[in-house]
């Protein structure tokens, strides 16, 4: 892992805010040469610390042109809980499309996934293959999205000083 100085700070904050914009355009925000800024920047991606940069849909726009949406926030508790079970659970619900986010959570459910489905039915068709037809899951709890309130995914940073 690489140390970040409050320059490289300043420049995650950058690209958390608009990764698409140019070279030019982001050192002149932050009063470097434009080599300098790339170099920056390649450095930060080989370290890992900028793992990808990805184009983030608007999920209204898009259940619009499909013409229906829905999120839900979904609470799986297994059966057992061993390591291999855990990871088994794990590689099977994030190999499925519709699973956006995958957490392993404690105490409380096992995991917490964040799922997309075109509607209810598709919801259920995915219910049943990710959950019902688990042997290993004992309880599955959803919660539907009415109103989304907030959405990032810009990760705090420590104070540039």
């Amino acid at each position: 892992m690489t140390d970040c100085d409050t320059t490289d700070l300043q420049l995650l904050a950058q690209l958390q805010v608009n990764a698409s914009q140019t070279n030019a355009a982001l050192a002149a925000q932050l009063g470097l040469s434009p080599a300098t800024t790339l170099r920056r920047v390649k450095r930060l991606q080989e370290s890992g610390i900028i793992d990808r940069q990805v184009a983030i849909l608007n999920t209204d726009a898009v259940a619009h042109m499909a013409g229906a949406g829905l999120t839900a926030i979904v609470e799986v508790s297994l059966d057992r809980q061993g390591a291999e079970h855990l990871q088994a659970f794990e590689l099977h619900v994030c190999a499925h499309p519709g699973v956006q986010q995958c957490y392993q959570t404690s105490p409380g459910p096992d995991f917490c996934l964040v799922v997309q489905a075109p509607d209810m039915p598709a919801y259920h068709r995915m219910a049943q293959r990710l959950f019902t037809e688990h042997a290993n899951v004992r309880n599955v709890k959803a919660f539907f999205s009415v109103k989304r309130a907030k959405f990032s995914t810009a990760v705090a940073l420590p104070s540039a000083v």
